[in-house]
Order: structure tokens, then C-alpha cells, then sequence
């Protein structure tokens, strides 16, 4: 018996490759970030699909391992002391990644400490702002009338992008020349909001023309176009 037998989840998605990190995800700006930091680090992996279509996220058994039932989660078999670990997060995932591979994490404090702000900036702004975006613009709020609550995140999101705009000024990154789990976690959120959310024109984004730059940077690394269609979509 292998030491992943013991957690539930594996009843659903069984590992193929038990010794190797199992990825429980879907291609989505939260999912992507740790398929694209797996892929820069080449570390052995083996990716599940959790399908929002059948409901996957609320199974018992995904809640095994996330009872917060979002994607992604982990569970790697070579855990610190050697003991699996089920993680959940994509943030939380990305800080234990960058330790465990040695990479995308300045190994100086000061680096390391302004990443984490960056990465907090993500987790705690950008993401949600530009989800809930998302929701107003493209889905349910054009039933509304009322387009208070879809402009409150539109100017929220412009208030962001103009940070980001401004930290990115004569930058290849957040960081300056170093590319860390800041960007892994930022990218594929503006990517989203530009491109599957199409709110690149009532956000401006026109006016934030560093940000254009990176983003292109950013979608022209090879680990990064294989990260975005990972897990594949069945």
C-alpha cells in the first residue's frame, strides 16, 4: 500500500504515479498557478481534473483534502520529514513549492518579504476584484439594472491595475529581473480579466501599457503555455 492510500480523495482520482505530487485542479487563474510553478520547476507531478460541471469540488472526497472545497489542492507524498502533505491555497501552495524546489523565492529577507506583499496584493485584491468583475460583466450581472456593483469592481480593478502599472514601470517583473511566485500568482489573473472575461475595454487597459508588456512576456514562457492547459479538460 502506498502512503497516499490512507487519504480519501485518492478513491476518486487514483495516483497512477503514487510517488510523484498529485495536482487536484482545473484550468482556471487560481488552478494555473501552481500548474505553471510545477511546470517552471519541473518537479514530478501528476495532475487531476476536478470538473465544476459534475460538481467535483463538493464530492466527500475532495473535501477530504479541502474542506474550503476550491481548487487547487495537493497532497505530495515526499512532505516535509518525509510525511505526505495535503495543502490547500494557491498561495499557501506556492510558498511551499518555491521551498521545497529552492526557486522563485529571493533567498535574502528583504526579496523574500517584498514577494509575500506581492503575493498578498494578488490573494487579497487582485483576485477577488477581478472575479467579482468578471461575475458583473460577462455572467449574472447584466440581469441587473442597477450597474453600481459591477462599476464599484470596475473601479476597484482600474485602482489595481494602475498599482501594477506603476510597480511595472522599467521592470521585466514584480521583482525587477527576478521572476518569483509574485508573477506566477498575478499574470494569469489579468490575463483572465483581459481575455476570457473581455473587460480589457471598460477597465482601460489600453492606459496601462506596461502591464500589456508583461503580460506578453509572460505568455511567450514555454512552462506557462503548458501550465494554462493543465489539468487538460476533458
Amino acid at each position: 500500500m502506498s502512503t497516499l492510500d490512507t487519504f480519501a480523495i485518492t478513491q476518486k482520482w487514483p495516483a497512477a504515479h503514487p510517488d510523484r505530487l498529485q495536482l487536484y485542479s482545473l484550468p482556471t487563474p487560481n488552478g494555473v498557478k501552481v500548474s505553471i510553478m510545477l511546470e517552471e520547476t519541473g518537479l514530478p507531478y501528476e495532475p487531476h481534473l476536478v470538473s465544476f460541471d459534475t460538481h467535483d469540488q463538493m464530492s466527500p472526497a475532495f473535501l477530504s483534502l479541502n474542506p474550503n472545497n476550491k481548487i487547487p489542492a495537493i497532497l505530495d507524498p515526499n512532505g516535509p520529514d518525509g510525511r505526505p502533505l495535503a495543502l490547500w491555497e494557491s498561495g499557501a501552495i506556492l510558498v511551499y513549492l518555491a521551498g521545497r524546489t529552492g526557486r522563485f523565492l529571493p533567498d535574502d529577507a528583504a526579496g523574500k518579504y517584498e514577494t509575500l506583499q506581492w503575493l498578498m496584493f494578488q490573494m487579497g485584491g487582485v483576485g477577488p476584484m477581478f472575479g467579482q468583475l468578471g461575475f458583473f460583466h460577462k455572467f449574472a450581472g447584466k440581469d441587473y439594472e442597477d450597474k453600481r456593483p459591477r462599476d464599484r469592481y470596475v473601479n476597484e480593478s482600474k485602482r489595481l491595475l494602475k498599482v501594477l502599472n506603476e510597480r511595472m514601470e522599467s521592470r521585466a517583473w514584480l521583482m525587477g529581473d527576478a521572476y518569483t511566485i509574485a508573477d506566477i500568482a498575478t499574470w494569469p489573473w489579468v490575463r483572465n480579466l483581459v481575455g476570457f472575461y473581455g473587460a480589457g475595454e471598460i477597465v482601460g487597459f489600453a492606459d496601462f501599457p506596461n502591464l500589456k508588456r508583461v503580460l506578453e512576456a509572460f505568455e511567450q514562457r514555454p512552462a506557462v503555455q503548458r501550465g494554462l492547459k493543465i489539468p487538460a479538460r476533458n
